[in-house]
């Protein structure tokens, strides 16, 4: 049988009420603690592991910023003195510095939720890499149709919402089958349109498609 103790044993909880915390075994004993409770009733504490990946980037270091502004709601720059060199924050969690080289390094706390937001810029920059404009654009890369454009595109967003969602399947006509925590949104990409019962689910990922198509369709360049 487990106990509850610290924090957690401060109120009684409700009939169903849920009750998170971490269960420990001591000896023949379960106990159920809060984290920050951790060293108070065990040998055991709490950390903080902080993580580094540098990726390759010779595109500029502003179109990046400007392309995650379209998706995230937090992009914060960083002064020179904190950063020792040009760097921002995405949501909070996640830094962008630029490095030299043509390289950029991610640097973040590992959780689930930074470790999500880390997988989309990932994305993201791959995909800018790959389709940076060149200044000489070679006559077969200039007639390239809009149907083999619209092709990448179509992977590029799947894979974003793949990020950003988890479980993201193709459905009829096109439709992208969005479920999280067993409430379902079909979206029609063509028009945008959500189809959801639950109007949060409907809303996130109605923004979720109007950044990203922001980002992977973005006003083309003229080329001269």
């Amino acid at each position: 049988m487990e106990k509850t103790i610290g924090r957690l044993a401060e109120n009684t909880p409700e009939v169903g009420e849920t009750v998170s915390g971490l269960l420990v075994k001591k000896a023949f004993t379960y106990q159920i603690m809060a984290p920050d409770d951790l060293h108070v009733f065990s040998q055991l504490s709490t950390a903080n592991i902080s993580q580094r990946i540098t990726i390759a980037y010779s595109g500029a270091f502003g179109v990046l910023k400007h392309k995650l502004k379209q998706i995230f709601e937090s992009v914060e720059s960083l002064p020179d003195e904190e950063s020792e060199g040009p760097a921002f924050r995405v949501h909070e969690r996640l830094t962008v510095k630029y490095e030299l080289e043509k390289h950029i390094s991610l640097h973040w706390r590992s959780d689930p939720i930074s470790n999500m937001v880390l997988d989309f810029v990932v994305a993201l920059v791959l995909n800018i890499s790959r389709e940076i404009p060149k200044v000489v654009v070679e006559s077969e890369e200039a007639t390239k149709t809009e149907e083999e454009n619209n092709k990448k595109a179509e992977k590029v967003i799947h894979a974003l919402f793949v990020s950003l969602f988890g479980d993201v399947k193709f459905g009829e006509n096109g439709k992208l089958v969005i479920s999280v925590d067993g409430n379902v949104a079909h979206l029609h990409k063509q028009s945008g349109n959500v189809e959801s019962e639950n109007e949060g689910l409907r809303e996130s990922v109605r923004v979720a498609f109007q950044r990203i198509q922001n980002a992977v369709k973005p006003i083309p360049l003229s080329v001269s």
